[in-house]
């Protein structure tokens, strides 16, 4: 019982209930399974390669499948490492309070209380250590192993780690590139590995298809101002003035369609690919649209998942025609 300010008693508040859930649930929150959009790369990678299937070396299909579970496990150690970080330093608690009744506070599974801290060290270098395994088995396994592509590998796998932990490179102005270059070679490293060659088409679609986790990262660092600034986490958006991040968003939207384009134009993609990518610059017009002329940032950044997979499967679509014959 409490007393109140009339000397009556009132029945106590009751503290609420931590929300729970499974342990193997809390972790795979903590590992972010359900946002899969870095592991389609072993898709864009395979269909490159794939048509004509007589020409698929032996080992290629056994590497990519090592490199694509190495994958998971590299991200899933990344992802967990800032979810370590946002909760040291409360950026999470902020993100996904009560502020913020529209997100889902499981997602975070220090801040839920569903992990403690000791869990989630575990599950993240674990996960790393089994990512390092994996790619290099994946490397033993490639009918191919350029010097450059075995560098790229390693350094993907040193600067996931440092995304949110140690260097904390999207702390420290970098996230945007990060997003963007991690996409971008995790098409271009198994590649590689299968063909032994660089190839300026490969990079011009890992570039968009980085540029898929960039253009809905951007939205989410809208949304998340208030708690980047708080914790010093220097995104373009925490930094920028509303007009200057509006701006830089409608750039980063424009500079996709203007990749496709340039590669069209020079000769390193089809004449036809810049068509063939439209449709995502249409979805994109419409992202930019809801979250910053009608201000729905959020709905927003969910239709950027939505621009990302659409863009993969055409991506995906463009190898196999090519593959399949279609005239460049």
């Amino acid at each position: 019982m409490t007393q109140s300010l009339t000397g009556t008693t009132s029945p106590a508040q009751p503290t609420p209930a931590r929300p729970t859930e499974s342990r193997l649930r809390a972790f795979a929150r903590l590992g972010k399974l359900d946002v899969y959009d870095y592991y389609p790369s072993i898709a864009v990678a395979l269909s490159a390669v794939l048509l004509p299937w007589g020409d698929l070396p032996a080992g290629a299909l056994a590497a990519l499948a090592l490199f694509l579970v190495g994958e998971v496990c590299v991200v899933m150690a990344m992802v967990a490492l800032d979810d370590i970080t946002g909760y040291h330093d409360g950026s999470d608690a902020a993100n996904y309070g009560p502020d913020h009744p529209l997100r889902n506070i499981l997602r975070k599974p220090l801040v839920a209380g569903t992990l403690t801290l000791r869990q989630a060290h575990l599950f993240a270098w674990g996960s790393a250590a089994a990512g390092a395994a994996l790619w290099g088995a994946a490397a033993l396994a490639a009918p191919h192993r350029p010097v450059w592509a075995l560098g790229l590998t390693v350094a993907l796998l040193v600067v996931s780690l440092q995304y949110s932990y140690g260097l904390k490179i999207s702390y420290h102005g970098f996230q945007e590139v990060f997003l963007c270059g991690l996409g971008a070679g995790l098409v271009v490293a198994p590649h590689a590995l299968v063909t032994g060659s660089f190839s300026g088409f490969l990079l011009v679609q890992g570039v968009l298809f980085g540029a898929g986790p960039l253009l809905f990262g951007v939205y989410s660092n809208t949304n998340d101002i208030a708690g980047d600034r708080a914790v010093g986490r220097r995104t373009v958006a925490a930094l920028a003035s509303p007009r200057g991040n509006a701006r830089f968003v409608l750039a980063l939207s424009v500079g996709e369609f203007a990749v496709a384009a340039g590669a069209s134009l020079t000769g390193i993609a089809p004449w036809w690919f810049v068509l063939a990518m439209l449709p995502v610059t249409a979805v994109r017009a419409r992202q930019y649209r809801t979250g910053f002329v009608l201000g729905d940032i959020m709905r927003a950044r969910r239709m950027g998942f939505a621009a990302h997979r659409l863009a993969t499967a055409l991506l995906i679509v463009v190898n196999l025609a090519l593959g399949a014959g279609v005239p460049a």
